[in-house]
């Protein structure tokens, strides 16, 4: 019997998953914590997700009239911001390939408003359904690390981006060695007890500390995206690199 190609395969967490099943089992996840997931950003980060998300839309640069996606957009916290970015004469689209998640996030642009210039889509990141060069800037926050093809996604992002174009990547990254021990014993202690008593949904919680630990470190990320054709690449560490903001322009 020949051994199974590892191409095959991806990380599901520190499982191994075939590349067929990722998909599927990430939607799962989301489909659970979707009701609670603006709650559990909160306790779990003491509300500094926030603070993250402002710090990345500081960085996008847009202006009114332009446009903007948010890729794996989920609730829709950094479309909320891009739409007040590129105002009543601008367009954001907040994709996500949840639906569930997706449409927690048309919920709540709903109640705040945000109607005339967001629309929601439901699209897998790695096959963006746009055509090439439609927008001035593309956000994706703590999306990556679930996408089953980073590369793919990377390049795709890349491909609907303007000349000049900015993308930006908002995810959890390595931290700094002082505070990792600390943030280890919080991650796999804390985090899916949160999960338990608040999402009555520990297994969840800890698959996303997993794939926290999975997702490539800030300096192979950087690569990543110069391999994806993106130029002008750096990065942000906030808090201590517990996140990190990666940006990088297509020229």
């Amino acid at each position: 019997m020949n051994e199974p190609n590892k191409n095959s395969e991806t990380d599901f967490g520190y499982e191994r998953v075939p590349l067929s099943e990722k998909q599927g089992r990430v939607r799962g996840v989301f489909d659970s914590v979707a009701p609670k997931y603006d709650l559990m950003n909160d306790l779990m980060s003491g509300g500094a997700h926030r603070l993250w998300k402002e710090f990345t839309l500081s960085l996008t640069g847009l202006h009114a009239g332009q446009r903007a996606l948010d890729v794996a957009g989920g609730t829709g916290d950094l479309t909320t911001g891009l739409a007040k970015q590129v105002g009543r004469t601008g367009m954001v689209i907040l994709s996500d390939i949840n639906a569930a998640m997706l449409g927690e996030g048309r919920d709540r642009l709903l109640d705040s408003g945000h109607v005339g210039n967001v629309n929601c889509v439901l699209a897998n990141a790695e096959k963006l359904p746009f055509a090439d060069s439609q927008f001035d800037c593309v956000t994706i926050g703590f999306g990556l690390r679930n996408v089953t093809d980073k590369p793919a996604a990377l390049a795709d992002m890349r491909r609907v981006l303007k000349p000049g174009g900015q993308l930006l990547v908002l995810e959890f990254s390595q931290p700094m060695p002082l505070i990792k021990p600390l943030y280890d014993l919080y991650s796999f202690r804390i985090l899916p007890l949160l999960g338990k008593l608040v999402a009555n949904d520990e297994a969840s919680y800890r698959y996303l500390a997993e794939s926290i630990r999975m997702h490539p470190d800030q300096e192979t990320l950087l690569g990543m995206m110069r391999d994806a054709g993106l130029e002008d690449c750096r990065y942000h560490n906030l808090t201590g690199g517990i996140v990190a903001v990666h940006r990088g322009y297509r020229y």
